[in-house]
């Protein structure tokens, strides 16, 4: 899969530049009651000008919480394209050799950016301690991080407010954090459970701003330092 890069705008001198036409977004869900906002959150990433093509890395158990269909036609309405379901049979499907495609690898060149949206407890503490054993684990394992700003992950937790208030969530947070991931906090509301508090994940209106938000107002090239980068001089 070939690489592009997300852009910036006018503003930025370096080269080569990119314009907003072409970003390929992965989008990760896990095992939160969330996931059943993804097909939701797929239509509003499609309808963002610049994003041209999403593929979603689902882990095993998030898929109880969606319906392929409505998920690979999520775009439809927008680009015209479908949303592409990679799963972890396939990274095992297309690998038989020396020289096969090994699918946590190529998507990780292929994205411009990842949004994980929900990332439940679980996966949260396996990718706070490096821990890779599906292809969604893989990925982030992967993800380039000396690269993190022209190529950013998004972190949108959800999880019961039991869980939330464990102190091992806000380590792992920062963690994340300290990798140079974007941080989208919950909110508080009354959980599908019945528990009232912080837990639930940030809307689809507040991620899909943050993420319109970063490309179009973050530099991003492709060489390390940028006169034009936002908040630099």
């Amino acid at each position: 899969m070939a690489s592009t890069s997300l852009t910036s705008g006018n503003s930025c001198s370096c080269q080569p530049k990119k314009t907003k036409e072409n970003v390929k977004l992965l989008v990760g869900v896990t095992a939160s009651v969330a996931t059943i906002k993804l097909a939701e959150l797929c239509s509003a990433l499609y309808a963002l000008p610049f994003v041209q093509e999403i593929a979603v890395v689902p882990t095993e158990k998030s898929e109880k919480f969606f319906k392929s269909e409505e998920v690979i036609s999520a775009g439809s309405s927008h680009k015209k394209k479908e949303v592409k379901i990679w799963r972890d049979s396939d990274e095992w499907a297309m690998w038989n050799g020396r020289g096969d495609p090994v699918l946590h690898i190529d998507l990780g060149k292929w994205a411009d950016a990842m949004i994980i949206a929900p990332l439940d407890a679980n996966t949260m503490a396996k990718v706070s301690v490096g821990m890779c054993d599906n292809l969604l684990t893989c990925v982030l394992r992967a993800w380039e991080l000396k690269e993190i700003k022209t190529k950013p992950v998004f972190i949108c937790p959800a999880m019961n407010t039991k869980m939330w208030d464990h102190p091992k969530t806000q380590e792992h947070i920062e963690t994340l954090k300290s990798y140079g991931y974007t941080y989208i906090a919950p909110m508080a509301k009354t959980l599908m459970c019945g528990d009232t508090g912080i837990g639930a994940m940030a809307s689809v209106d507040t991620i899909v701003s943050t993420f319109q938000g970063y490309v179009e107002d973050t530099c991003i090239c492709t060489v390390k330092a940028c006169s034009n980068e936002t908040g630099k001089k």
